[in-house]
């Protein structure tokens, strides 16, 4: 019995490294600016928190859309029919280009109007990210590259890359269940965390709130502009 209960604990370990190379590949994935994160920004600054989680939660649920597409191999049909990805390309820029108009009309309501003339409503952000991301074929294309190394079973060993290191305590196992929540729940930190830190900030400086809306239009302005030209 208590044997039992120490391989049981000893295999519980040597899942940690796993679990926390999983949250931190997360965390990298959702950390860097772009267009998810210029949408969280507004939201969060314009509606509060739980409209800048929901527009997270949003671009998170279109991540694992891409995981069971990419498990099932039916991602490959976009990467492989040019035409459907120019059309996704030209779509998602499109609606970057609108997203970004409505995000400077909202921050001039707030100059002129005030806060309370911003209209509350969490399902709008979360629309807004799952579209914008369902729409990009790079999102696709990361599943399919870097996602599909994640699904495949095998073994990586964190130590081999530091030559000081020589110990089986840096071994990240892919493919195992534990990474993809440890990946998952590092998103879920970020988008937990990052409209936090929005709203402390707009909290402490009154008129931050539409200055991260004209940012964040301009992040969408930019990257839509990108994506036209990428399509034409």
């Amino acid at each position: 019995m208590h044997h039992s209960l120490g391989l049981l604990q000893l295999g519980a370990l040597s899942l940690v490294p796993t679990a926390l190379g999983g949250v931190l590949f997360g965390l990298a994935l959702a950390a860097p600016p772009g267009p998810m994160n210029a949408v969280i920004a507004e939201e969060s600054a314009l509606r509060g928190w739980r409209a800048g989680f929901f527009a997270g939660l949003g671009a998170m649920t279109a991540d694992a859309c891409f995981l069971v597409l990419a498990v099932l191999g039916a991602a490959t049909v976009i990467t492989e029919t040019p035409g459907l990805r120019r059309v996704m390309v030209g779509a998602g820029g499109l609606l970057m280009l609108w997203f970004a108009y409505g995000a400077v009309q909202e921050a001039n309501t707030v100059v002129t109007e005030g806060d309370s003339s911003v209209t509350s409503g969490d399902s709008r952000g979360f629309r807004k990210a799952l579209v914008l991301a369902l729409t990009n074929p790079y999102q696709v294309a990361f599943w399919l590259t870097v996602g599909v190394g994640l699904l495949e079973p095998g073994v990586v060993d964190v130590a081999s890359y530091v030559p000081a290191v020589r110990t089986d305590a840096l071994t990240v196992q892919t493919g195992h269940p534990v990474l993809l929540g440890g990946f998952f729940g590092g998103i879920g930190l970020w988008i937990t965390g990052f409209p936090a830190a929005i709203v402390a900030a707009r909290t402490r400086i009154e008129r931050l709130a539409p200055l991260i809306a004209w940012v964040s239009a301009a992040v969408l302005a930019g990257t839509g502009v990108l994506f036209l030209l990428r399509a034409l």
